[in-house]
């Protein structure tokens, strides 16, 4: 039987989803803490990878299990986990699930804190120069489509290509925070921190919308701007279909 799992993370302490030799993961913990609940070894997939120090309030896994869960076993799992990891529900779900593969759309939110806060510093990127929402907006709309990503993309892409599909990408303002909303088909590894730097630069006037879209359609990693911390940025979607 294969099961969905929902859950979300803050992921300051750990180093990424994906396991890894040199850290702690969230992948890591969860498959250790579903093995000794269901007493046999437990492999966990992903609807992708994120990063060391970002965050997820929505995401999606799968396991295979060929025993029937209690009602109580996600209290169960989260009395065992750290608190900075939470599952939503576990549900049954059809063999062929894919966590990964069958998400059709992932949307990231990247956060911008205009005023230094205790209280939100470890979810945003204090950033207090002005910032020119109008221009950062010009940008973000020539991103939407499908388009070869190479400039914002940290090392080599997986399946050997660059090309991602935008369905929305927009800057907006919430309270002191400035925030980048996008959703895509896929993302690459760093892309959404790498467009938020170099959108920077457009909205302090270091860089022009033009020279943006030249970087887009031509440029290499180098042409854009630097990645900017981890810790402002959170996946917050995850659709399948149906």
């Amino acid at each position: 039987m294969r099961y969905r799992l929902d859950l979300s993370y803050d992921g300051t302490d750990f180093h990424g989803w994906q396991i890894q030799p040199n850290g702690i993961t969230i992948q890591e913990v969860i498959q250790n803490k579903l093995s000794q609940i269901c007493n046999q070894p437990i492999e966990i997939m992903g609807c992708g990878r994120t990063d060391t120090g970002v965050h997820a309030s929505e995401y999606t896994a799968h396991f295979n299990l060929d025993l029937p869960l209690p009602e109580s076993f996600v209290y169960k799992l989260n009395a065992m986990l750290p608190k900075s990891i939470a599952i939503k529900n576990c549900l049954q779900t059809h063999d062929d699930f894919h966590a990964r593969f069958d998400a059709t759309l992932r949307e990231y939110q990247y956060f911008i804190e205009t005023n230094p806060n205790p209280f939100t510093d470890r979810f945003s990127y204090t950033f207090t120069k002005k910032l020119d929402l109008e221009a950062m907006n010009q940008a973000a709309q020539i991103l939407i489509g499908t388009n070869e990503f190479q400039a914002f993309c940290k090392g080599l892409p997986p399946a050997d290509n660059y090309r991602c599909t935008v369905y929305e990408a927009i800057w907006f303002e919430q309270g002191s925070q400035i925030i980048f909303k996008i959703s895509a088909s896929r993302f690459l590894r760093n892309m959404v921190r790498a467009l938020v730097g170099t959108s920077i630069l457009i909205g302090t006037g270091k860089m022009s919308v033009n020279e943006f879209e030249t970087i887009l359609k031509t440029g290499t990693r180098s042409d854009a701007g630097n990645s900017v911390a981890a810790k402002g940025l959170i996946l917050t979607k995850v659709i399948y279909p149906n």
